[in-house]
C-alpha cells in the first residue's frame, strides 16, 4: 500500500473532488480522461466532506441466486468483512455490482452502512443501488449509480480484485477521493505532490475569480488576471 503523509490526506481531506482532478492534471502536465468517474451519481449525504481512503476492493451479484452453499456464501461475507477492514487504513470499498447497467439490488443500506462505519471504513464507492436513504447512520458517505427498494438476491461474488466502477478502474489499495461529484484515483506516484499541487490550483484561482466578481469586470481585466495566474506555480 502506498505511503501518505499527514500533510497530504489533510489537503485532500479538505479539497473538493473537481479540486481534486485540477491537481492531479498539475501533476501530470496536463488533461485526462481516465482515472475518474464518468456516470452520474447519487450519494447518501451530499453534505458530508470527502471520502478518501486505498481502495477495497470486491465484486457483487444480485440478479441471480449465489450458486454456492449458504454456508459458503456466508463465509465469504465474514471473509470480506476481515478485508475490508484490515491495515491501517483509511480505507475505501470499491465495489463492482456485475449487473451493470442493469443493477437492481441494493448492497448498501442500513446494515451495511452501520456494519461498515463501526469497521472503521472511511466510505463507499459503487456502481451499485443505494437504499433505506432515512435509515442510514449519519456520517457515513455512499456514491452509488442509483436508489432502489430492494436487495433481490445479492452477494459478494470476489475480494480484492481489479474493478470498474461507473467508468473509474480500480486496483486494489488504490488512493480513492470521492465527495458528491464521483470519484478519481491517484496514482501512487502522484500521492505525495498533492498537498503541493492543490495549493498551486486554488493560488492559481484567486486573480480570475476576484477580478471575476467585481463590479466592472471586462477582457482586459480577464487577460490581465489570466497572466496572472500564468505566474503562479
Amino acid at each position: 500500500m502506498p505511503d501518505i503523509s499527514a500533510e497530504v490526506l489533510d489537503a485532500l481531506r479538505r479539497s473538493d473532488t473537481p479540486t481534486v482532478c485540477n491537481a492531479l492534471e498539475h501533476v501530470m502536465g496536463g488533461r485526462t480522461a481516465e482515472g475518474f468517474t464518468k456516470q452520474p451519481i447519487v450519494c447518501a449525504d451530499p453534505d458530508l466532506p470527502p471520502v478518501v481512503g486505498f481502495a477495497r476492493t470486491a465484486k457483487i451479484r444480485a440478479s441471480s441466486p449465489a450458486q454456492k452453499p449458504a454456508a459458503e456464501v456466508r463465509a465469504l461475507r465474514l471473509q470480506y468483512y476481515e478485508y475490508v477492514s484490515a491495515g491501517e487504513g483509511p480505507n475505501v470499498v470499491v465495489i463492482e455490482d456485475t449487473d451493470w447497467p442493469n443493477v437492481i439490488g441494493g448492497f448498501w443500506g442500513e446494515m451495511q452502512v452501520a456494519q461498515h462505519k463501526g469497521l472503521g471504513l472511511a466510505g463507499t464507492v459503487t456502481n451499485g443501488v443505494l437504499r433505506d436513504l432515512a435509515m442510514l447512520d449519519e456520517g457515513y458517505q455512499v456514491i452509488a449509480s442509483r436508489v432502489g427498494p430492494s436487495h433481490a438476491f445479492v452477494h459478494v461474488t470476489e475480494l480484492d480484485c481489479p474493478v470498474n466502477v461507473l467508468g473509474m478502474a480500480v486496483k486494489p489499495d488504490d488512493l480513492i477521493h470521492a465527495d458528491r461529484h464521483g470519484a478519481v484515483v491517484i496514482p501512487a506516484e502522484h500521492i505525495e505532490r498533492m498537498a503541493w499541487a492543490i495549493d498551486v490550483v486554488l493560488r492559481k484561482e484567486v486573480p480570475i475569480l476576484t477580478a471575476a466578481r467585481a463590479p466592472g469586470f471586462t477582457i482586459e481585466k480577464l487577460r490581465a488576471a489570466w497572466a496572472e495566474a500564468d505566474k503562479i506555480g
